[in-house]
């Protein structure tokens, strides 16, 4: 699964590595955690990349009670196309999820201890996202999305047996526009891009911390694939 990331490159890097016509106004982030804003790239009305602030946990269109979205934060590779929850959103709303790595936990010495997950060469990346609106009783809309899991690979297995798709940049273009991208949805294989693990600090345990600090070694050196 994945339930916390971080996304805090330059905007400037942004612009470049997701191709969008400006930079977007964002502050850095370390902890984004389910049921915040964060931003995601998707297709705009002018069909053009834009950059957009989503909650995070995607409510269907059709839920009459909004605090689904806190339990659906992912979304299975394997079943999304599918699955009613979110098999809409897979036909006509994909996304890309930007993120300078993601966050995922293991039981040591009784206790939760936090791995980030990131590129070797420290640059963003995106993860497959599917956003989707909401409308509410009084008429308010409200724009969610969630996070595409699938099998872990490389080093991330060490970890948990799920992590987010991750799409090369090349494949940016087909998850966002292409009718049936499905053969995206696979397990990491960015050709050349080392992903590297390392032991954090467990401040990133709580939803209400997010600054540098949780990115903090916790006495262990980085593994890569």
């Amino acid at each position: 699964m994945c339930g916390r990331y971080a996304l805090h490159a330059h905007p400037d890097v942004i612009v470049l590595q997701f191709g969008l016509a400006a930079a977007p106004q964002m502050k850095p982030r370390f902890n984004i955690a389910p049921t915040q804003e964060a931003p995601v790239v998707r297709v705009s009305a002018a069909q053009n990349r834009e950059l957009a602030l989503l909650r995070w946990g995607l409510i269907p269109s059709w839920s009459k009670d909004p605090s689904i979205g806190a339990r659906m934060i992912n979304a299975r590779a394997e079943t999304a196309a599918e699955k009613p929850s979110f098999r809409n959103a897979f036909r006509r709303r994909r996304c890309l999820v930007p993120a300078d790595g993601y966050y995922e936990w293991k039981i040591e010495a009784g206790r939760k201890q936090p791995y980030f997950h990131e590129l070797a060469s420290g640059e963003p990346f995106a993860m497959a996202g599917l956003w989707e609106q909401w409308r509410s009783p009084e008429g308010e809309f409200t724009e969610t999305y969630a996070i595409l899991t699938t099998e872990s690979a490389g080093t991330a297995r060490q970890i948990h047996d799920r992590m987010p798709v991750i799409l090369a940049p090349p494949d940016y273009e087909a998850w966002l526009y292409s009718p049936d991208p499905g053969g995206l949805l696979r397990p990491w294989a960015w050709a050349g891009a080392l992903f590297s693990v390392r032991r954090v600090s467990t401040r990133v345990n709580s939803p209400r911390v997010d600054d540098p600090q949780c990115l903090d070694e916790a006495g262990s050196s980085p593994a890569r694939e």
